[in-house]
């Protein structure tokens, strides 16, 4: 019976990252997983899709050549190859996963392939295994939320209805998709399978998609969203799947579709099953309660990831398996959630840190708000892709920026310059000094900054 200082359950980027951090400080560490390093993020979630997207992009810009000076006679000749595409995402899944596994082995953490059955909070079984640890880390993950309606587990079975990961892995690019709900996940599949051609709906419950985002990024991009050819329907309930039909309430009226494939995108609900012998305190959704430095109300036991339920980021998962390691191994080490990033990967993209004016003002902060629109920035006239802006919001006696959020192009590599800020309370006197380069369109957060403290130069 091998001892370890710490052993992680789950092995998605929340786990996996722990698991390399505590070997790095020194402890005799384990992970296990039952399925493939890398979790969902790496396998089935943030890096599949975006490398579809990148597919997609370039077949959106072939198709648009013209718009660069470059005629193609024929457009009919340029087609997809969706079985080529699936290709070059499972090659780029393999390469990432096969690197996480090389550097698990690297820094000597040992990977127990199956499931983690945990008897007590010292003890856990592995297939014929059982394991002693000191302190246990648990990063379960998530699964997708499948709602309670008619008839969804035969249409399920059939493939109607897939989840996230099952569209991932379709056959054919369908002509006809129906996404239900408007989140993230459901946005970013409608950007990807629009570009590719298919007629895309989004069905929202609410009046409103993205919902917890800033209130003019939200407006913005769901113009563009529906400008480009996605049809989004509000205070919509999917009430029954039979046969090859969906059966709806839209604004109180049925309504009935007959799509080729229907994606769930509601949310997910946190992997906390297994833990009931740990007595693990669990919120009202089923999410495991944790406090700042990640610590469960067991001793010994902490949770990163989705499984808490806190913030369903990969990047967050990350940083909180590495503030779990260095409380375990004896640092006090916090996360503060209000300057996480987060990011939306459509056409454009976008970046949010910090607080949104909305929440600035519930929170009673007297506040600067500062735009500055891509039409006016030099890159994106030159890349033709002008739509968006940046939005500051700041405190107004001395200018610390609260929060920041981009709808723009590479808005997803532009919000690190947020976060980095923020963390060091910076204001936007020191943004507008900082010195960006040019042509980029990094410069409109510069040009932002100068319109919070007096005006932007270049509009």
């Amino acid at each position: 019976m091998k001892q370890y200082d710490v052993t992680v359950i789950g092995a998605g980027p929340g786990g996996y990252v722990a698991a390399i951090k505590a070997a790095q400080m020194g402890a005799k560490t384990a992970i296990i997983e039952k399925e493939d390093v890398g979790g969902v993020c790496l396998n089935w979630g943030c890096i599949p899709t975006k490398t579809l997207l990148k597919s997609a992009k370039v077949y959106q810009n072939i198709m648009n050549s013209e718009k660069y000076g470059i005629d193609i006679i024929d457009k009919n000749v340029v087609s997809i190859n969706w079985s080529n595409m699936l290709k070059r995402k499972d090659q780029v899944v393999k390469k990432l996963t096969g690197g996480v596994s090389f550097l698990l082995k690297k820094n000597n953490v040992d990977l127990y392939k199956g499931y983690g059955e945990i008897i007590d909070k010292n003890t856990i079984k592995v297939n014929d295994d059982t394991i002693k640890t000191r302190n246990l880390i648990i990063a379960t993950g998530s699964s997708p939320r499948i709602p309670k309606i008619e008839g969804i587990e035969e249409a399920m079975e059939k493939g109607l209805v897939v989840t996230s990961k099952g569209i991932l892995a379709i056959e054919e690019i369908p002509k006809e998709l129906i996404i239900v709900g408007g989140g993230v996940v459901g946005v970013e599949f409608a950007t990807l399978y629009n570009a590719l051609g298919t007629k895309v709906t989004i069905f929202q419950r609410s009046d409103a998609l993205l919902g917890n985002i800033d209130l003019d990024l939200r407006d913005t991009m769901t113009d563009i969203l529906k400008r480009d050819g996605i049809n989004v329907m509000y205070k919509t309930d999917v009430k029954k799947f039979d046969g090859n039909k969906v059966i709806t309430s839209v604004d109180g009226t049925t309504r009935e579709f007959t799509p080729d494939k229907v994606l769930l995108s509601i949310g997910r609900v946190a992997n906390s099953k297994g833990l009931e012998k740990l007595g693990i305190e669990l919120d009202k959704r089923g999410n495991v309660v944790t406090n700042e430095r990640l610590e469960t109300n067991i001793e010994g036991v902490y949770a990163v990831g989705d499984v808490n339920g806190k913030l369903m980021l990969a990047h967050v998962a990350s940083a909180e398996g590495i503030v779990a390691v260095e409380n375990i191994m004896g640092h006090i080490s916090v996360l503060n959630y209000d300057k996480a990033p987060s990011c939306i990967y459509g056409f454009p993209e976008i970046g949010s840190a910090g607080l949104t004016e909305q929440v600035a003002r519930e929170k009673g902060y007297d506040i600067i708000v500062s735009t500055f629109p891509l039409s006016a920035n030099g890159k994106a006239l030159a890349e033709g892709e002008s739509d968006g802006f940046v939005k500051i919001i700041a405190e107004k006696s001395y200018g610390e920026v609260l929060g920041i959020h981009i709808l723009a192009p590479n808005a997803t590599d532009m919000i690190a310059e947020a976060v980095t800020t923020m963390e060091m309370e910076g204001t936007v006197h020191e943004l507008a000094k900082a010195i960006h380069p040019h042509p980029t369109l990094s410069e409109i957060v510069m040009e932002a900054a100068h319109g919070a403290i007096d005006k932007p130069i270049h509009i």
